[in-house]
């Protein structure tokens, strides 16, 4: 029979980072996610194919189950490799999808490109999840890492503020419908980053953050009912704590140093999606310097 499964895309607002040590996020589910088809297989093992929102095939293998179930040690970190124990997580949670089956052919599309950054691999293990019928967020614990908060989203068709109690996930649905959101545009800055790399680099850097997470737990409440000059600043006063627990400079100071309004990097800092906030459609200006991926907030963001 066959069986298809869907999870939503995420951004993320508020929070980037800090969300791992209990900080409050804004959390946003977008238009955009994964499917995942999966049909009876043979040969004891799944015969994988992804497309890309274009409809081009971006991984195509077959996985035994014997190296599913085993997972041999790995050299390397290649997407194969990557999958196969992401489904040999999933096995020790429930084993029935290779001890009870012949083979599965599994089929996974995008409806966002692959390099966007809003979800490839979250909506990936929560439609894995869903299809074996196990919890999204222990299987992201035991494979990828991360707060969960993009899982959360995968799950959710409204926003959320996000947080960890004790490394559990605590998900609140919150109403955020500015009154502003013509003024806000997501731009994507030509290069997808690593989330994981991304971390590792924070827990290398972060200091001490017990008044870090006050501080950022009250923008995220603010900003979810507010007007545009009190959201536009506090965003300006997220990225400039960010800054300084990163040691990076802000995204407006390191590329759009001339733009007339607020830029907030939105989860790994140095690629995927900013945040835009400004009084006139700011089109032009992210072209003329090369980004021409500007999507206005209505086109993104799941209503």
């Amino acid at each position: 029979m066959k069986k298809t499964y869907y999870s939503n895309g995420k951004l993320l607002i508020t929070g980037e980072y800090v969300v791992l040590d209990g900080a409050k996020a804004l959390a946003i589910p977008t238009k955009f996610g994964q499917n995942l088809t999966v049909e009876p297989g043979k040969d004891n093992a799944i015969n994988w194919t992804s497309y890309d929102k274009d409809g081009s095939v971006w991984f195509q293998e077959v996985l035994e189950f014997d190296a599913i179930e085993n997972k041999p040690r790995q050299e390397s970190q290649t997407i194969k490799e990557t999958l196969t124990e992401i489904l040999h997580e999933a096995f020790l949670l429930n084993p029935d999808f290779i001890t009870k089956s012949k083979g599965h052919t599994v089929t996974t599309r995008l409806t966002f490109p692959k390099s966007w950054g809003l979800g490839t691999s979250s909506t990936l293990i929560n439609n894995i999840a869903q299809w074996l019928q196990i919890d999204a967020f222990t299987l992201l614990r035991n494979s990828f890492g991360g707060s969960g908060y993009d899982i959360a989203c995968a799950q959710n068709n409204t926003p959320i503020i996000y947080r960890l109690d004790d490394g559990k996930p605590i998900v609140e649905p919150v109403e955020f419908h500015p009154d502003f959101t013509e003024n806000l545009y997501f731009v994507y800055l030509n290069k997808k980053q690593s989330s994981k790399k991304a971390i590792v680099s924070y827990h290398k850097k972060h200091s001490k953050l017990s008044k870090t997470i006050p501080a950022i737990n009250k923008i995220t409440e603010t900003v979810v009912n507010t007007d545009l000059k009190t959201f536009a600043n506090q965003l300006e006063d997220h990225e400039i704590i960010l800054s300084h627990i990163l040691e990076m400079q802000t995204v407006k100071e390191a590329l759009f140093h001339d733009f007339t309004g607020v830029i907030k990097s939105l989860g790994a800092w140095g690629g995927d999606f900013v945040l835009a906030v400004s009084k006139q459609d700011p089109s032009d200006y992210f072209k003329s310097k090369g980004y021409t991926t500007v999507i206005p907030y209505h086109d993104m963001i799941l209503a």
